[in-house]
């Protein structure tokens, strides 16, 4: 009988189904939900981890009141958890796009220096937390944050041309825009590359940056781009992409415009269902509505969902395992909370405490004993921990581990201590960051100018060591 390998599921996908689990939580959705819906576009950026840096009554005096009115218009209209759903991530984390500015709307004639809202995510250095900023962009005044490693905005990370990945109001246009038959690599034996819906991108882009139909980029990888032109015979002809006919020299390829990523790929929520690594209740609810098509979603009959880490193959079925029980003493014993901490139920306080001492000078301890520590230095749990406050998700993290060790645990030594106290310390570092204190990693700062490289070693900074030992930029999460 022949054997049959099921085929792997992409790196690339599981990193997104990792995203989807724990980047943005139903609790950060509820919450920015409700203040969103009553007109609090502050508090809603606030539930979303987004800080704002804009205020209004400078534009208006700068600006005046058209401009304004505008402006106010987009923030009542933004969906701040959904913007950090549909941002850029990188590999292999899949956290935020570090150092990149965003922009969101542009206020002005097509093709001119107009402000913009903008969006922008800190350093990999100071990206503990995963918080963003909103910002009004102005070419003229150039006020960008000298501390930014990017402070204007990117032509490859744009959102003004997919407004339905931020603006409540339009986030059904999804469905209609996702390119859901784009293909990531051209193929000589398809005629269907370039794919259709590029050439109405392309148009929208074009027009949006003033320009007539002609030459534009399309980026596929990192060192992959081609060089495609928007032609028709006629106003009355849609409009096609064919290869430009003549090699263009890399300085003019260069100020060429370039395909936004959200028209180029396919969005990850619509791989995730199609493979069947997400259900459509587990997405974002704007996300999962515009998706409900099934011919969006694919069929009804797929493969089943997996859990993310850290949950149940089966909402309603108890977990694989039951930590809560130890063989001691020969016997089955309890641990449960008491009194808001995880203790052993079954023993006698005063043996626990002779136990408690006998560890605490070198002894074994009873098995009870042994578990609890287990559970207080490295629980089951702690891969899930990790990847909440990866992403930020510092409440979500907190709870799990209440729900471990209870609300009165002190943590004692070990993975699960470092890993919070490592966000303690990564939140000053963003503070110091955000207040323009420290504009570059601490490590940097002592060796400029002086010409001194630091050495590849245990006492360099994690970030460093993985910049200084990879010659290639990081990978963005929506590649192939």
């Amino acid at each position: 009988m022949a054997t049959h390998f099921a085929e792997p599921i992409p790196a690339r996908l599981l990193m997104w189904q990792r995203v989807r689990d724990y980047a943005v939580p139903p609790s950060m959705i509820e919450n920015a939900a409700t203040r969103r819906a009553a007109g609090d576009w502050a508090g809603a950026c606030a539930a979303a981890r987004i800080d704002v840096d804009l205020d209004l009554r400078a534009v208006r005096e700068r600006h005046g009141t058209d401009l304004t009115t505008r402006l106010r218009a987009d923030l009542r209209r933004l969906a701040p958890d959904l913007l950090r759903w549909n941002m850029p991530r990188i590999a292999p984390d899949g956290r935020l796009r570090p150092g990149l500015t965003l922009s969101l709307a542009r206020y002005g004639v097509p093709g001119t220096a107009a402000p913009q809202l903008v969006v922008r995510t800190p350093p990999a250095w100071a990206d503990t937390g995963q918080r963003m900023s909103l910002a009004l962009w102005e070419e003229s005044r150039d006020g960008a944050p000298e501390h930014h490693p990017h402070p204007h905005p990117d032509r490859r990370f744009r959102l003004d041309l997919h407004r339905h990945l931020w603006d409540a109001t339009r986030s059904a246009e999804l469905a209609q825009r996702c390119g859901a038959d784009a293909l990531y690599r051209p193929a000589d034996d398809d005629p269907s590359w370039p794919p259709d819906h590029w050439a109405d991108e392309a148009e929208l882009l074009l027009q949006a940056d003033g320009r007539p139909r002609g030459a534009l980029t399309v980026r596929l990888g990192t060192r992959s781009h081609f060089v495609l032109e928007l032609v028709a015979p006629d106003d009355s002809h849609a409009p096609i992409l064919r290869p430009v006919r003549e090699v263009l020299p890399p300085q003019q390829i260069a100020a060429l415009p370039v395909l936004p990523e959200a028209a180029v790929r396919t969005p990850p929520d619509v791989e995730l269902l199609r493979a069947g690594l997400v259900r459509a209740e587990r997405l974002h609810p704007l996300v999962a509505a515009a998706l409900a098509a099934p011919e969006v979603a694919g069929p009804a009959s797929g493969p089943v969902a997996v859990p993310g880490p850290g949950e149940p193959a089966d909402d309603s079925a108890p977990g694989p395992t039951d930590h809560h029980r130890v063989e001691c003493m020969g016997m089955v014993h309890r641990i449960a909370l008491r009194n808001g901490t995880l203790m052993a139920v079954d023993h006698d306080p005063a043996q626990l405490a002779r136990e408690e001492l006998l560890m605490a000078l070198g002894g074994p301890g009873l098995p009870c004993l042994r578990a609890i520590d287990t559970v207080h230095r490295s629980p089951e749990a702690l891969p899930a921990v990790r990847e909440r406050l990866g992403h930020g998700d510092v409440t979500g993290a907190l709870a799990v581990v209440e729900g471990l060790l209870g609300p009165g645990a002190v943590l004692r030594e070990g993975p699960l201590r470092e890993a919070l106290e490592a966000v303690v310390s990564g939140r000053l570092v963003h503070g110091l960051f955000r207040s323009g204190l420290v504009s570059v990693h601490p490590a940097a700062a002592a060796t400029r100018g002086t010409g001194y490289r630091p050495r590849l070693d245990h006492r360099l900074p994690w970030e460093l060591r993985r910049k200084r030992g990879s010659r290639a930029r990081p990978r963005t999460g929506l590649q192939s």
